[in-house]
């Protein structure tokens, strides 16, 4: 068979197929499938366990040509169950690449697809919203589409799916600060990056990352100066252990901060509710409006689900919080992107101030967590 045969399908659930060239490993795979924007940082998306159960679409044509290596990955393996891509560079042309994209997927087993018109498919999601869908290669492409729908819809949907148990750390760890030791921060790993525990060890702060079960009891035990929650895959609402224990967190007056999943958790933590968003936010070039300062950022973004707050934009916390001021939003669409607590030391935001891939014009939040460390210890 010559390798540009179309030899793949990629089938979504409400029946829309596109044939393709299988790349990677042959089995078949099932997730929600998501598009993402960013015409750079493919292996940060790949890497970036926030992506777990989702099949991710590239709005930019041409992926693969940098290839993979060690240095920029997010975490020690691709977490996205597939990959959808318009051309895949068949030559690997960078000083820094030690892969090709396809050896990566190929060595953890994720199916790809290629030479399908992606535009097409996501102004398709665009219009109906993130669903279910599958990539079949060989015989399983030949298969009736009626058949391969079948086995879609028999598979979970995100809403309601708890996933951090999967891509959380299985014991703790302790990352040494660099410089002039500022404090320590206890990080609760529900999908952690590696590029958010060197923005923190690099401003000074240790940091011990936990299990996504730790208790309340756990976290204090590391003795820290401030509690973090990471970003991660799944639906908020079904975090509930972890939501229980961050309240124990910002009884106790511990500084808070927490990213992506993080906010959507202290969002509940608060007392809100969250929702699914019909396509989300997945991209290196969201613009944010930072309320505090006036400033518009350009962001990097991956969130399917977000916090609903309402009543203005200064609230009380139906749990007892006190004042909440919703302190960064999305231009794009008036989504909540970050929440600021005003009588208790805790704040979140929604995107990606590590920035891996993506601008930079949100890393200041970082300096935020070590100001609010050093202000609770002169006091």
């Amino acid at each position: 068979m010559s390798k540009f045969e179309k030899n793949a399908v990629l089938v979504l659930e409400d029946g829309k197929t596109f044939s393709g060239r299988s790349f990677g490993s042959t089995d078949q795979t099932l997730g929600e499938i998501v598009f993402a924007t960013g015409m750079s940082g493919y292996q940060e998306t790949l890497t970036d366990p926030s992506y777990a159960g989702q099949i991710v679409v590239q709005t930019a044509p041409h992926i693969g040509n940098t290839g993979m290596n060690s240095r920029d990955e997010e975490s020690n393996r691709i977490w996205v169950s597939g990959y959808v891509v318009r051309d895949l560079s068949r030559v690997v042309s960078n000083h820094r690449s030690e892969r090709s994209l396809e050896e990566d997927l190929s060595k953890d087993n994720i199916p790809g697809i290629s030479g399908l018109d992606t535009r097409a498919l996501t102004l398709h999601l665009r219009d109906r919203g993130v669903m279910r869908a599958g990539i079949f290669s060989g015989d399983d492409a030949k298969k009736p589409v009626a058949e391969l729908i079948k086995i879609i819809k028999a598979s979970a949907e995100m809403k309601g799916r708890s996933l951090s148990a999967v891509v959380s750390t299985n014991s703790s760890y302790v990352v040494a600060n660099e410089g002039k030791r500022i404090g320590k921060v206890a990080i609760l790993d529900l999908g952690i990056k590696r590029s958010t525990i060197e923005n923190m060890v690099g401003r000074g702060l240790e940091v011990e990352v936990l299990p996504a079960t730790s208790s309340f009891a756990e976290i204090t035990a590391t003795n820290p100066d401030a509690v973090f929650y990471s970003n991660g895959p799944g639906d908020p609402e079904t975090a509930t252990d972890q939501v229980e224990t961050l309240r124990e967190v910002l009884s106790a007056g511990i500084p808070f901060f927490g990213i992506c999943f993080g906010n959507q958790l202290l969002g509940r933590a608060l007392g809100f509710d969250t929702y699914k968003l019909a396509f989300g936010h997945r991209g290196i070039n969201q613009p944010v409006l930072d309320r505090r300062t006036g400033r518009v950022e350009v962001t990097a973004h991956n969130h399917g689900f977000a916090v609903r707050v309402e009543g203005g934009d200064e609230v009380q916390s139906p749990t007892g919080y006190g004042l909440v001021k919703v302190s960064h939003i999305c231009l794009n669409d008036d989504v909540v992107e970050g929440l600021e607590c005003v009588d208790i030391p805790a704040f979140s935001v929604q995107y990606h101030p590590e920035a891996a891939a993506g601008p930079h014009d949100a890393n200041y939040l970082f300096d935020r967590l070590v100001e609010m460390i050093q202000t609770r210890k002169a006091n």
